[in-house]
């Protein structure tokens, strides 16, 4: 069993023991000491917190369990049931709540469930707040109501409806070229709640050819949730089967879009994130933002339009900083999570579909002839188990010494900024690992610099 505190929430498999897995009393734990950091933030008035699952098979157990613990806390529930991550986000600022909890595993197995805490802006909380929740749990200071103060619940059904009438309202949008391009479109929904959502956003976008893939919102997933290439087989036969323009592939919680080409290629999880900025830097100037461990793309993206470029740590909160601080107007993670202020602060995939189709239909090209207009960089994703004992620390000090006259950035572990690539050091939080990407403009490049950190990683430890 595993279970894994953070501060953006609780994540762990489901059954075993408390502590150890994610167990009711777990669950009753972090939504408690939660609740207690929303009434220390709010000493006044009734609090209102908004939830959402996927559709994993555990998600009405623990649904039902944070609920009642947020109304014997003293706090009213708005379940919208079974809902997108962003459909939540979305919500807490459209209905005015204090505060959100999405029950989701993201890209994690079905045996795995979690707790995604939002606050009052409907974004994830920072590392202060989050640590605040952590200590709670801790010490357990929290207290419940008496019964007449017990919290109420109600529900907001269907709610992505009215998430997708946000996205339809974006200025750049626009439905009428998708309508007249008239595209065939493959999705593959992985059995969870995008079986609800995209469906609907194509209808109307004015897509009339969806070809549905595991769109059954029953959490049996079909295959590794996580939208990686070697997750994809079925989709991108779907899409050369079909003749389809375009593929669409989300997690289970539909923060995360990749994109299949129409020959069945992928068009690359770092991508979707490219073209989507460039479709909406070529209608608005600003700048952009995405993690140390995104594609150098989006840089060169970025400043062909004579804009700036901002990276971040690791992480959909420092990235949403970051954009904040440099007004960025487009942004994201390298994993298909796009950002788009003029939306909300959170990484949607409705919004990633809407946009891209927009852009398909502008450029009039093909998905794989659009992917090739771009800047070609190639990622390597590594990790490499330590030694029992190894100090992480003087591991990553021999590093930056070794490469001492390389340009490199410690914001979050190690990066090393080569001429022809990078490499992004980073140690687990919860296994004895570190992990290590590399781009570069081939596969071979690319793997050639990793090997390089890796090898003289292994031979400081063998010493």
């Amino acid at each position: 069993m595993t279970l894994i505190k953070s501060i953006s929430g609780i994540r762990g498999t489901i059954g075993g023991s408390p502590n150890d897995g994610l167990t009711p009393l777990d669950i009753v734990k972090f939504s408690s000491a939660y609740a207690q950091w929303l009434i220390d933030r709010n000493k006044a008035g009734r609090l209102k917190v908004i939830l959402g699952r996927d559709a994993r098979k555990s998600g009405e157990m623990v649904e039902k369990i944070v609920s009642g613990t947020l109304q014997g806390m003293g706090i009213d529930v708005i379940s919208l049931g079974l809902a997108t991550t962003p459909t939540v986000e979305i919500a807490v600022v459209r209905e005015q709540a204090d505060g959100g909890i999405i029950i989701t595993a993201s890209h994690n197995p079905g045996q795995w469930n979690a707790l995604k805490l939002l606050n009052e802006k409907g974004e994830f909380l920072s590392a202060a707040d989050g640590g605040k929740i952590i200590s709670h749990t801790q010490s357990d200071n929290y207290a419940y109501v008496s019964v007449d103060d017990l919290g109420k619940q109600s529900s907001l059904p269907k709610y992505e409806n009215i998430h997708i009438q946000e996205v339809l309202a974006l200025e750049f949008v626009n439905t009428e070229n998708i309508k007249k391009a008239g595209f065939t479109v493959a999705i593959d929904c992985v059995n969870s709640v995008g079986g609800i959502a995209i469906p609907a956003l194509l209808e109307a976008l004015g897509v009339k050819t969806i070809y549905k893939l595991f769109c059954e919102p029953d959490g049996n997933f079909p295959h590794n949730p996580e939208p990686l290439p070697e997750n994809l087989h079925d989709i991108a036969q779907l899409v050369k089967e079909k003749k389809a323009d375009v593929g669409f592939v989300v997690d289970p919680d539909v923060d995360r879009l990749a994109i299949v080409s129409e020959d069945g290629t992928m068009f690359g999880e770092e991508y979707t994130l490219v073209a989507v900025a460039d479709y909406v830097l070529s209608k608005t100037p600003g700048n952009t933002a995405s993690n140390l461990s995104s594609s150098r793309a989006l840089k060169d993206i970025t400043q062909n339009y004579g804009q700036n470029y901002f990276s971040s740590a690791v992480g959909e909160v420092n990235v949403v900083k970051t954009m904040k601080d440099n007004s960025c107007v487009i942004g994201g993670e390298g994993n298909g999570g796009v950002i788009y202020p003029a939306s909300h602060y959170g990484r949607d995939a409705l919004v990633g579909i809407a946009l891209f189709l927009s852009l398909l239909a502008e450029k009039k090209l093909s998905c794989s002839a659009l992917r090739k207009s771009y800047p070609s960089y190639i990622i390597s994703k590594n990790k490499l188990n330590l030694d029992e004992g190894v100090n992480i620390d003087e591991l990553l000090a021999s590093v930056k010494s070794h490469f001492k006259n390389e340009k490199i950035d410690e914001r979050d572990g190690i990066k090393i900024d080569f001429e022809e690539g990078w490499v992004h050091l980073r140690r687990s939080n919860t296994e004895a690992i570190i992990r290590i990407y590399a781009e570069a403009p081939d596969l071979e490049r690319a793997e050639g610099l990793a090997q390089k950190v890796i090898g003289l990683l292994k031979g400081k430890m063998n010493k």
